[in-house]
């Protein structure tokens, strides 16, 4: 049995062919679409989706070829518009957003869909972006201390700048 790797001239797209067995096991074992390929590629799939590929990928020679085909299609500059709209990440809230959402001042529609988009979707960005402002909204005896401070110092240049002492 042998493998090749190659760029064919005609169709000018990268294929894998160990013979033609190869080619028809992708075609019969879809289990993941190219959508899921790219999103792994791109860390984007939920973390127990990304765990369950990762261990096929392991297994499955068929799947690591489909993976590296999609990879290279998408070098290649062969794109989708939601391809494009996954990796500009334009279906993310903003941190703005997120933040907004933590405070609970968000519209309840909009609030509904950053829970969908947490939730449902599982972007691990923006759950990431999310998990750091709930952190720093954590107020440490540090930095109430530093803020304090920082309030003090504000507060007496204020109070010279409008009683017309300049310093």
């Amino acid at each position: 049995m042998r493998k090749r790797l190659y760029a064919t001239e005609q169709a000018i797209v990268w294929q894998a062919v160990q013979l033609q067995g190869i080619i028809a096991k992708m075609a019969a074992a879809k289990t993941y679409s190219d959508d899921d390929l790219l999103a792994y590629l791109d860390e984007m799939l939920p973390a127990d989706r990304m765990t369950v590929l990762e261990a096929d990928l392991r297994t499955d020679e068929a799947l690591r070829l489909r993976v590296a085909s999609v990879a290279h299609r998408r070098d290649q500059g062969v794109h989708s518009v939601g391809e494009i709209w996954r990796r500009l990440r334009l279906s993310c809230p903003s941190r703005n957003q997120l933040g907004s959402f933590l405070l609970g001042t968000l519209s309840p529609t909009m609030t509904e869909y950053i829970e969908f988009h947490l939730r449902s979707v599982g972007c691990r960005l923006c759950a990431a972006n999310l998990h750091d402002l709930e952190r720093s909204m954590k107020s440490t005896p540090e930095a109430t201390d530093r803020r304090r401070r920082f309030f003090e110092s504000s507060a007496g240049h204020l109070r010279d700048l409008s009683s017309g002492r300049r310093g």
